[in-house]
């Protein structure tokens, strides 16, 4: 009867499991898809969908080879990656990764892991003890440190790394907290740039007072390619657009 039960019970776990979907942002990193992607094992999730900001080192087909689902940004810009992929998101959980070796595939068990436990959010973060960066340089580390410590203080937040990528969270978020929605990123125009979602939605969740955790999550040194961020006029859109929060999102 006892090994019935525990039976039993396995079975409804297993039942009670949200769907998962590795969304993987990607633009020109073929050598990075190449040494990290055969690291994910295809049984950890139900679906992988490649974003693609029009790549033509082969992204593209190495994504079709391999089986993963692929949508093509219909506009250049991180944010864009989350507009047009997120129309093709199957998970009720959505993890997102950079392929460039900067996410370390490893972690995405215990991402979902903490997921079940009920979070909104869990984020892998590069300033957690014991975790590190190798990828950081001083000016990068800085504005890492200033956004997160700002997002706490004027948000009531409780990030160690309110910036980075790599994280999961569920998936209906992305619409909950208007991410979606262009006014939602108004600053964007003033400094003629795209940036991503990431810091706005740490700032939302925590405005909302979400539940979110973060586990260590080292940040190793990038695979190839190179770092597509605009670094001036994107931090001042990250700025601005944390200004603006202040008043505009309730």
């Amino acid at each position: 009867m006892q090994v019935e039960a525990e039976g039993l019970i396995k079975i409804v776990h297993l039942m009670s499991k949200k769907t998962v979907t590795l969304f993987v942002n990607a633009m020109n990193e073929i050598d990075g898809m190449r040494m990290i992607m055969p690291k994910v094992q295809k049984a950890w999730v139900d679906q992988i969908l490649v974003a693609d900001g029009r790549s033509t080192d082969g992204t593209q087909e190495y994504s079709r080879e391999h089986g993963y689902d692929l949508v093509i940004q219909s506009q250049k810009g991180a944010r864009y990656s989350f507009i047009d992929g997120f129309k093709h998101v199957k998970g009720e959980i959505i993890i997102t990764f950079s392929p460039n070796g900067k996410s370390v595939p490893e972690l995405i068990p215990q991402l979902i892991e903490k997921m079940e436990e009920g979070y909104d959010m869990v984020i892998a973060s590069r300033y957690k003890k014991p975790a590190k960066s190798t990828d950081d340089n001083l000016v990068s580390a800085l504005a890492n440190w200033f956004f997160t410590t700002s997002i706490n203080l004027f948000f009531g937040g409780k990030y160690t790394d309110a910036m980075v990528i790599y994280r999961a969270y569920r998936t209906s978020l992305f619409y909950e907290l208007e991410l979606d929605k262009p006014e939602s990123h108004t600053p964007e125009k003033l400094f003629g740039t795209v940036i991503g979602i990431e810091p706005l939605l740490s700032i939302r969740a925590a405005k909302r007072k979400l539940k979110v955790t973060e586990i260590a999550g080292d940040e190793p040194s990038r695979i190839g390619g190179s770092n597509k961020f605009p670094k001036i006029s994107g931090g001042l859109a990250y700025f601005f657009q944390m200004i603006r929060e202040l008043y505009y999102w309730k």
